[in-house]
């Protein structure tokens, strides 16, 4: 797929992009050189490939799943300013 100027001029206003004049040609040509390089991705014949999570297929250190931390709870309601059933209560600031 190759963009045109104008195609690129309106890709830079819907982004918002300021681009000069002389540069419009270079970003066509670059963008639509992007564009050949992701059809030509798409067109890759990937079923005998196993999906990685990782491009180095590295093993995920993961922490045990363990609470270190003692329950609070009752101590830091004991010290809040309002607390009903549970829950701390706090001023309403919307209407």
């Amino acid at each position: 797929m190759s963009l045109t100027t104008d195609e690129v001029k309106q890709i830079a206003h819907l982004a918002r992009l300021g681009i000069d004049e002389k540069d419009i040609d270079t970003y066509a040509s670059d963008l639509s050189n992007m564009l050949k390089l992701m059809t030509q991705m798409g067109e890759t014949n990937t079923d005998t490939i196993q999906p990685m999570a990782h491009p180095m297929d590295q093993a995920q250190r993961l922490r045990s799943d363990i609470t270190e931390e003692i329950n609070q709870r009752e101590h830091f309601q004991s010290i809040a300013p309002q607390v009903e059933a549970g829950l701390y209560l706090v001023p309403k600031v919307l209407d």
